[in-house]
């Protein structure tokens, strides 16, 4: 089982300095993945949880492809109505053959209707625009197969019913985010439901979970996967590897826009799982 993590591309405390070092942490200390959010404006309703500065991902991603040498980049989540469709699998397509073939296309259908608004588009129409788009952007890269296109991975978030039947349908892996893990338990038999009932292969399962480590263990049935002490963390991922997790994203982000003012908070939380679950071998350290 491989481990990214979701940096926060976003917030006061964010800026190109911040997210540099955000990358060679994440990288520095062995994890897999690098993935970051996908805003476009940001109206009352998304700064309330992702205030200003917002870069760009595809930006930040191409960015920080060229600051990187191993680590995979990925959105988690782009939501897919918010491009045309052709200008979403040109990008996706680019950056992923600059940085050598490291992407990973996280997907959902958004859920700020201030930006819909904002952008023109209808949001009760959502669901039925995600559907279209991962379409077409599938047939844009078929088209351009023949130039070197490689097949990028498509994780489909979306922790509602519709969003895992989209994953079947539609993904190369089902990617819900801040679950619990019974939660999570139950959700991997519907995933299995879902293809059977589709008559499709299962997708990968790859949640995004919370990273809050705690001094005492966290009890009760609202306790997020990644919430707790580091043995408790540890345990967490081991479920998930027994679920079939193919990967788990980290995400140090626990819903305070200041804590993007404190960095160093989330990189000791990182480099504290990266020491129990890598060997010492071949990773840098936090400086």
């Amino acid at each position: 089982m491989k481990i990214g993590v979701n940096v926060p591309n976003f917030g006061p405390g964010t800026d190109p300095g911040v997210l540099r070092s955000w990358a060679q942490t994440v990288e520095g200390l062995g994890f897999d993945l690098l993935m970051v959010s996908d805003h476009i404006a940001i109206t009352p309703d998304v700064a309330e949880r992702y205030p200003a500065p917002f870069y760009e991902p595809f930006t930040t991603l191409s960015w920080l492809a060229g600051l990187t040498t191993r680590v995979r980049l990925g959105t988690t989540v782009l939501i897919a109505p918010y491009r045309h469709p052709l200008l979403t699998a040109r990008m996706a397509a680019n950056l992923d053959q600059l940085s050598g073939g490291r992407l990973v296309l996280g997907v959902g259908v958004g859920w700020a209707r201030q930006e819909f608004a904002a952008l023109g588009i209808p949001f009760e129409r959502r669901g039925r625009l995600t559907d279209d788009h991962l379409h077409a952007i599938r047939a844009a890269w078929s088209d351009t197969a023949d130039h070197g296109t490689r097949r990028i991975p498509v994780w489909v978030g979306g922790n509602s019913d519709a969003g895992l039947r989209r994953a079947v349908r539609l993904g190369d892996a089902w990617h819900p985010l801040r679950c619990t893990m019974p939660w999570l338990r139950e959700a991997a038999v519907r995933l299995r439901a879902a293809a059977a009932e589709q008559r499709l292969p299962v997708p990968a399962l790859a949640p995004r979970i919370a990273l809050k480590l705690t001094a005492t263990p966290v009890s009760g049935p609202q306790r997020l996967a990644g919430e707790g002490t580091i043995d408790q963390v540890m345990d967490d991922l081991d479920q998930l590897r027994l679920l079939g997790a193919e990967t788990v994203v980290l995400d140090p982000y626990t819903g305070d826009p200041r804590e993007t003012c404190h960095p160093q908070l989330g990189r000791q939380a990182l480099a504290t799982v990266a020491a129990h679950f890598y060997p010492p071998r071949g990773r840098t350290e936090l400086s």
